[in-house]
């Protein structure tokens, strides 16, 4: 398979697919405003045009909600949020200075404390997520029209949009879940303390399919030349899937270019890799890795029983993009210490485009885990916070306009030396010890 054709490649069950077709939201009384928001994905619409009163809902836990049978039919509800808006006094973009880098290359391994990551996450299910599930299960019922979201971090006309529930194929439609700005959410809410009755017009048109449910994602690679490593892989990759109020242009449309680009840069040099290269755009990222999951337990291994796969002895390294915009400063080493001689060497030649840090660090939430999940070498690069955290992960701003031409070419760049550099060595990339098995309920990482 040639890196001018790529195949996509199905890698497991996934679930319905959502479509939003029409999203019209706007407060007509007791003035006119057109309101930022966007339904988030997998939620039902609102079945036609429809014009509702709004309801603030001050009840804090599902016990409280019983005050409000028989009164939410034909309504959209707010629940209450005791909030100022705090000005930030930083900038949205910044660039890693040297002080801060120089920290990062120095800071020690620590283990990560899964147990309080557990405890965590099931404080975060017992409390806000129940309280909001078992409003959303009130007001289907009850007959409401929609509940308004908001997200703590969605001022300045930002919002933060994800999924509403459930995209399992056999799942009823979710409730109405639109997500509104932190401005437009509290005019609302002051107003309904005043005792100002507000109403709402809203039509949104979605969509579900469920004609193919699974999950693909797209492959293809650059045939290794040794005749010792030529069945040894080498893997770069970024994530297609995005969230809807935008284009996923950071999130991770750049990470699918930059890898891109890097295989042009190779194929315009005309190398011939000992190694084979493969570039892999993963699918279902945002919903939990679920495309490189996807591809590792066929390919590799399953962390649940971890019983090795041919190929897992064959795996060179994988490398990933999926932190924005931002040039690359460096590289995680996801606790692989022995990995540090290897490319702080590679960074040399790097240094005058600001890539200089090795961090001994593992950092989350992107697809190099999957592999790291099953003792496989796998890396995420450090890289500039270009507005990323602040701007344009999951929001209505991730669109071309926020890309960085520029730090986009020092990315593909870094990306093409390291992949051909892990595909020529003579020896693959060392390995961390081999995890234990990780039984479903226990999570991957």
């Amino acid at each position: 398979m040639g890196p001018d054709r790529f195949h996509a490649r199905p890698r497991g069950e996934f679930g319905k697919s959502w479509d939003l077709q029409k999203s019209y939201v706007a407060m007509t009384a007791p003035y006119y405003k057109p309101l930022i928001a966007c339904p988030k994905a997998w939620c039902a619409g609102t079945s036609g045009p429809k014009s509702a009163s709004v309801m603030l809902i001050t009840a804090k836990d599902s016990a409280a909600l019983d005050q409000y049978k028989g009164k939410l039919a034909g309504k959209i509800l707010i629940p209450d949020l005791d909030a100022v808006y705090q000005q930030s006094f930083t900038p949205d973009a910044y660039r890693w200075t040297d002080q801060q880098l120089d920290s990062m290359a120095k800071l020690p391994m620590r283990p990560v404390d899964t147990a309080e990551m557990r405890r965590r996450r099931a404080q975060f299910n017992r409390g806000a997520l129940a309280f909001q599930n078992a409003l959303k299960s009130f007001a289907q019922q009850e007959g409401a029209v929609a509940i308004l979201s908001e997200s703590p971090r969605g001022h300045d006309g930002t919002i933060f949009v994800q999924g509403g529930g459930s995209y399992q194929p056999s799942a009823p439609e979710n409730f109405l879940d639109i997500v509104t700005s932190f401005e437009d959410y509290m005019t609302i809410v002051r107003l309904l303390r005043a005792g100002i009755p507000v109403s709402i017009d809203a039509d949104v048109k979605t969509k579900f399919l469920t004609d193919d449910t699974k999950g693909y994602n797209v492959i293809a690679e650059i045939k290794g030349a040794d005749k010792k490593l030529k069945d040894e892989i080498v893997m770069l990759g970024g994530h297609l899937d995005s969230w809807h109020s935008a284009t996923g242009a950071t999130d991770n449309a750049a990470g699918c270019a930059v890898m891109m680009e890097a295989i042009r840069i190779l194929k315009t040099l005309g190398i011939q890799p000992r190694r084979t290269i493969r570039i892999a755009l993963w699918s279902g990222e945002e919903e939990g890795l679920l495309g490189s999951r996807g591809y590792v337990k066929k390919t590799f291994a399953d962390p649940a029983n971890m019983q090795l796969l041919p190929e897992h002895g064959k795996f060179a390294g994988y490398f990933n993009i999926d932190n924005g915009t931002g040039k690359v400063r460096g590289i995680y080493l996801q606790g692989n210490e022995a990995c540090r001689p290897i490319f702080t060497k590679w960074l040399e030649p790097f240094h005058d485009l600001g890539a200089t840090t090795v961090n001994v660090s593992n950092t989350g939430g992107t697809d190099h885990q999957s592999f790291d999940a099953v003792g496989l070498p796998g890396f995420q690069f450090i890289q500039d916070e270009i507005e990323y955290s602040t701007r344009t992960h999951h929001t209505n701003m991730d669109s071309y306009n926020h890309l960085r031409e520029d730090d986009l070419k020092q990315i593909a760049t870094i990306v093409a030396a390291f992949v051909y550099n892990t595909a020529q060595r003579d020896e693959k990339l060392p390995r961390k010890p081999l995890p234990e098995p990780r039984p479903a309920g226990r999570g991957a990482f």
